[in-house]
């Protein structure tokens, strides 16, 4: 072989071991995003298909070939495996080794950038099934960023363990704020919003309003007192009475159901027969804030600046072509998250130069 493989090897040889690597988390990925919203544990029971509960012995689970030896269908009942599954896969696999290559030979910052990179994967999966973003992947992004950033300072450019703590901590304080600051002021700018629900019920459970394609959680409608979901009902449904041709309002210390009154904490389910539902809204939601902190402690503050402005850019550019194409429904239930995970990692792999070009632009001329 020529003498410029062998120089190369290392290379190679680092390249593959980070798909390869990237590609099994993938797997590990996909049981995250099936899991996590539903609650369940993500160890027990092990892989197995979710329409006949078919255990998956290990080699039919391999990332990638397994889905392509199955040729897309259960083993055990044959129905069909989402192509996702080797999607995720894939996509982990490559967000890996773009990491590493982006960083090399700096496995330690390397490591650290996949982390997020897996995290944001999960992330944007589940908050378009379910438009949510789970704690454990924004609150624990907080906790995991601060200590990643002290082991490898290289996140923030510096070689000082203190210094990229600081910049982590400052980073996590402007990006779980500054979305603070712009959910809140979404909430007067937006106000209420009238959601069309023909032939669907609706369920009000002790968490969360449903609707057929995914839920919101109460913790992202209501965040002052006066916040009210209202709508006419054909049928109200509670455990124990039933309602018919009834106005429904619900806030955060009162249920309204026609002329009756109840306290929302006493009612454990309620389902709902209407035509539309007002929803009180807001520019983003409370998973979202976190969100964006995690990626301030993982990346300062700077990251948090250019991933809120590149995310509205981006969301304007999915919106206004959902409008050419005439799917406005679509864009209205499409989540922010994937926005700002996207933006985050063009900051990962360029956005940072972009950012120190403008930054130099609104200079002052000889600072």
């Amino acid at each position: 072989m020529p003498d410029t493989f062998w120089l190369e090897f290392p290379t190679y040889f680092f390249a593959a071991v980070f798909f390869i690597t990237g590609s099994m988390i993938g797997s590990f990925l996909n049981v995250c995003i099936h899991r996590m919203p539903l609650e369940q544990s993500l160890i027990h029971p092990p892989s197995h298909c979710p329409q006949c509960g078919y255990s998956i012995p290990w080699h039919l689970n391999i990332p990638l070939f397994g889905w392509l030896r199955l040729r897309g269908r259960c083993g055990n009942c044959a129905e069909p495996i989402s192509i996702r599954y080797p999607a995720v896969e894939l996509l982990t696999g490559i967000a890996f080794l773009a990491a590493w290559l982006s960083v090399r030979p700096d496995a330690l910052h390397a490591a650290a950038l996949c982390l997020l990179l897996a995290g944001f994967i999960t992330a944007t999966f589940i908050d378009f099934d379910h438009q949510i973003i789970p704690d454990e992947i924004t609150i624990g992004g907080m906790a995991v960023g601060v200590i990643f950033s002290v082991a490898a300072p290289q996140l923030h450019d510096t070689t000082s363990h203190a210094d990229a703590l600081g910049q982590s901590l400052i980073g996590l304080a402007v990006g779980f704020g500054m979305v603070y600051l712009v959910v809140r002021a979404g909430k007067v700018a937006f106000g209420n919003q009238t959601f069309e629900v023909d032939d669907e019920r609706l369920v009000f459970t002790e968490e969360a309003l449903v609707f057929s394609s995914g839920n919101m959680p109460y913790d992202e409608i209501f965040y002052r007192k006066s916040d009210t979901i209202t709508l006419h009902a054909e049928q109200v449904e509670l455990t124990d009475r039933c309602f018919f041709d009834a106005d429904v309002a619900l806030s955060m210390e009162q249920l309204t159901i026609g002329e009756e009154t109840f306290d929302p904490g006493q009612v454990r389910h309620m389902e709902v027969a209407t035509d539309e539902v007002i929803i009180p809204r807001e520019a983003m939601g409370f998973g979202d804030v976190k969100f964006m902190g995690a990626i301030g402690a993982f990346l300062g503050w700077p990251a948090t600046v250019f991933s809120l402005m590149a995310s509205a850019i981006i969301g304007s550019v999915v919106g206004v072509t959902m409008m050419v194409l005439k799917k406005d429904e679509w864009a209205g239930r499409l989540p922010f998250g994937p926005y700002i995970a996207l933006a985050a990692v063009i900051w990962i792999f360029g956005g940072n130069e972009l950012w120190e070009a403008w930054w130099r632009m609104v200079q002052p001329a000889g600072q």
